[in-house]
């Protein structure tokens, strides 16, 4: 029963001062006791909390004990009477290992537990009874009781530790999904900055990662910090500000006020390559972004989502590549997140950027939006924003926005009342083609004798960077140029190499003209700039048939300097042509050919060397190479192997039959910690036997615990596009037992969707999806599947 628009505005209606006064007890390792005394104004008659499975439950209004008709997910409020109320609810609940609710975990590498409150749509029900909605933010006063000596953390400033009972200051008012705890051992690194209490938080087992890196970390904050101090007006809304890598987290990171939490991956286990800087750099931006977006000012509901996480990802990169010291940043978006949201543009799910209120009727179909639309290209349609608007009128604009809705809601009306208000230009109009529409426009490159000329097929205008090249590929000059209805020749380039869009500066298809596409796939490698090279990337494996993908992978990729540019590509291929579109029979010609061109000479600059051993270490078909790379420790050019690249290798290895379960198990033991058990549920689901398919599908469906990352672990070695044979049978138990194995959440019909057979289906196979589709599938498994049912087109 997921919370609908209407239950929403009727529920908005009739409340308003709401606060909440929370209480955990989290000291039982089997269950934690959850007691919330909800205060709040009425105008009188029926509403409900929120409460998703409690095990036992006592409800007091105004003083009295009720008994209530509660059905394990709401609690009634009836024939309230205008005025003031004041609600508790005690109740008792279990842990989860799905990363929906208060999440439990242990720590295989030293016993040490970690209990996290990780929140979002739908899932704060999961730990307190509340109204779980967005426009009825809400202060919130917090006490955990926890193990004496472990560290408890959440959105407030700390205020007392009485013998493990910690208490925390009342936030401002803000979403109850935004509410965080994160308790355990964890090592932690403090300090000040501009007048705010500042802190880097990781678990015990990794300590010595967290103070690898706790010199860059800080320096990323401050300079995120001091940039968003200069260009907002508003100050940091709130009283400190922790940073904590949590273990499982389903996301890359959350924005809870004051306390944001990030996934583990972004704090590696041995090596830490400049992309991971990079990406690391970006997702801290992010996120301190949305204490402006999202957290000082929120949504009313969740179509207007984008205003969140449009506008976050839009500074994390731009940040990121600016002013962190981590100049390419933007070629990563470019390479690999803009792509996928052209290919999400073009499926039947696409929606617009900033969709109606009606088209997203409730909080199920609001989980499906949190996608490469809402991210990646909202990103980029803000960049052309600003690009077309000017900076200095769209932060005049949004300045003004975040001062009238501080501390409150707001929508997308509001905004561009903003922006009206500090441009001469048509922002409506803008905004009616670029964010209430969906799909994009291709910029085309045609020839009027060798004169190019760039057009526009779509409705947009576009502002963007053209570059001009020799044959040789020596740049000649770049212009900006405005396009519209009307074609744009460029008569002083007759003759050259074009390249429309080269800096990213806009959301469209590039069509290039059959001159400059030969010149660019001989040459792509020797263009100077990576920036220009990421989109011509994109552009060059935007559909052609497989062989001239590979024949351009086989080229260039041994050429290209960007390790960047190299994992982009590499990724590219194995996810959209190695697991979809290949049969089996072509796949190990394709593998080969991969390998071939990441098997190159000694490697000086490292970061290559890496992104080049990572792609042939999951293509080769040389088990005694790969044998002696992991007895070394190290490639045959003296590479050390990290963590990910030895698990990478152990994967290959068990795939090819090179390694049975003992040497699995031995590799698990050596490696000692939760990235290596997952490892080895991998590679023991990877190896080419019946009974290894058989074991694997039977932990991923007869577990109604297992946890998000465990499925996916044991789902990446299932599904091996070179084992069709053994894996045939598995398609149709699969389609029959995801809809039920997706009921558990969200975050679990995700992983579910996300499990989908990657391998080349035949029609029949994928008929079985269509029959399925026909019948009651939880909304954000039935996106994953719509969307492999296009992508398979």
């Amino acid at each position: 029963m997921s919370l609908t628009l209407a239950e929403a505005r009727a529920r908005a209606a009739m409340l308003s001062a709401v606060s909440y006064d929370l209480a955990l007890d989290i000291t039982d390792p089997h269950h934690f006791r959850s007691r919330v005394v909800a205060r709040f104004d009425t105008t009188g008659g029926d509403t409900f909390l929120e409460l998703h499975r409690a095990e036992s439950l006592d409800v007091e209004i105004n003083g009295e004990k009720v008994t209530t008709a509660y059905d394990g997910r709401r609690i009634p409020l009836d024939e309230l009477k205008p005025g003031t109320h004041e609600v508790v609810v005690d109740a008792r609940l279990r842990y989860v290992t799905d990363g929906e609710g208060l999440h439990t975990f242990t720590d295989p590498a030293d016993g040490e537990r970690y209990i996290g409150g990780y929140l979002g749509l739908d899932i704060t029900q999961r730990l307190f009874a509340c109204f779980d909605q967005l426009d009825l933010k809400a202060p919130i006063s917090l006490t955990v009781t926890a193990d004496p000596a472990w560290t408890v953390l959440s959105n407030g400033v700390p205020t007392s530790d009485d013998n493990g009972r910690h208490t925390f200051a009342t936030t401002r008012p803000i979403p109850c999904d935004l509410l965080v705890v994160a308790a355990g051992p964890f090592h932690s690194v403090r300090w000040e900055h501009g007048g705010v209490p500042m802190g880097w938080h990781a678990r015990r087992s990794l300590a010595a990662e967290l103070d690898r890196d706790a010199a860059e970390l800080k320096a990323v904050t401050e300079a995120c910090f001091n940039h968003f101090a200069r260009v907002f007006t508003e100050p940091f809304p709130f009283d400190s500000y922790d940073q904590v890598f949590v273990p499982e987290l389903n996301w890359g990171a959350m924005e809870c006020p004051g306390c944001v939490t990030f996934n583990e991956f972004l704090l590696p286990r041995g090596r830490v390559t400049d992309d991971d800087r990079r990406r690391r750099a970006m997702v801290i931006a992010h996120e301190m972004s949305h204490m402006w977006f999202g957290d000082l000012v929120s949504p009313l509901w969740w179509e207007d989502a984008w205003l969140n996480e449009s506008f976050a990802d839009y500074m994390g990169f731009e940040v990121a590549e600016t002013l962190t010291g981590f100049a390419g940043t933007r070629v990563s978006f470019e390479a690999v997140h803009k792509p996928g949201a052209y290919l999400a543009d073009r499926r039947r799910s696409t929606h617009p950027v900033a969709p109606e209120a009606v088209d997203v009727p409730d909080v199920a179909i609001a989980t499906t939006i949190f996608d490469q639309i809402s991210y990646g290209k909202g990103n980029a349609v803000l960049r052309q924003l600003v690009t077309w608007l000017g900076e200095e009128d769209f932060l005049a604009g949004v300045n003004a926005h975040l001062t009238a809705h501080r501390f409150a809601n707001a929508t997308l009306e509001d905004l561009l009342s903003a922006l009206d208000a500090a441009s001469s230009r048509d922002v409506r109009g803008w905004a009616e083609v670029w964010l209430r529409r969906s799909g994009h426009d291709t910029i085309r490159v045609t020839r009027r004798d060798d004169v190019p000329v760039v057009t526009r097929e779509g409705v947009r205008p576009h502002r963007f960077t053209v570059c001009a090249y020799d044959q040789g590929l020596n740049l000649i000059g770049t212009r900006m140029i405005d396009l519209a209805g009307e074609p744009v020749p460029l008569p002083e380039w007759a003759g050259l190499v074009v390249v429309p869009n080269a800096h990213g500066e806009t959301f469209a298809r590039v069509d290039l003209d059959p001159f400059s596409r030969e010149a660019l796939a001989n040459g792509l490698a020797t263009l100077p700039d990576p920036l220009v090279r990421a989109g011509v990337w994109t552009t060059l494996l935007d559909g052609p048939p497989p062989a001239v993908q590979l024949e351009l992978l086989a080229r260039q990729l041994p050429r290209e300097p960007s390790p960047t540019l190299v994992t982009a590509a590499l990724g590219r291929v194995r996810d959209h042509l190695i697991r979809r579109r290949l049969t089996a029979d072509a796949v190990p010609a394709a593998l080969e050919t991969i390998a071939s061109a990441c098997a190159g000479p000694v490697e000086p600059d490292e970061q290559r060397a890496v992104a080049l051993a990572r792609g042939l270490a999951w293509t080769t078909a040389d088990s005694d190479q790969l044998r002696r790379w992991l007895d070394s420790g190290a490639t045959d050019h003296g590479l050390t192997l990290d963590p990910e690249l030895r698990w990478t290798v152990v994967h290959r290895l068990a795939e090819l039959g090179g390694l049975d379960e003992a040497g699995i198990e031995a590799e698990r033991l050596r490696d000692g910690t939760a990235d290596g058990v997952l490892g080895s549920l991998t590679a023991l689901a990877a190896r080419p036997t019946a009974e290894a398919k058989a074991s694997a599908w039977a932990a991923m469906t007869g577990d109604p615990e297992i946890s998000v990352r465990r499925f996916r672990a044991l789902a990446d070695g299932l599904w091996s596009p070179a084992q069709r044979g053994l894996l045939t049978p598995y398609i149709a138990g699969y389609v029959s037992a995801a809809p039920a194995l997706a009921e558990r959440g969200s975050a679990f019909a995700a992983v579910v969707g996300r499990a989908f057979p990657a391998l080349a289906l035949t029609d029949q196979e994928l008929d079985l999806v269509r029959d399925a589709l026909r019948h009651n599938v939880p909304a954000v498994l039935r996106r994953h599947w719509d969307d492999e049912l296009d992508d398979r087109a």
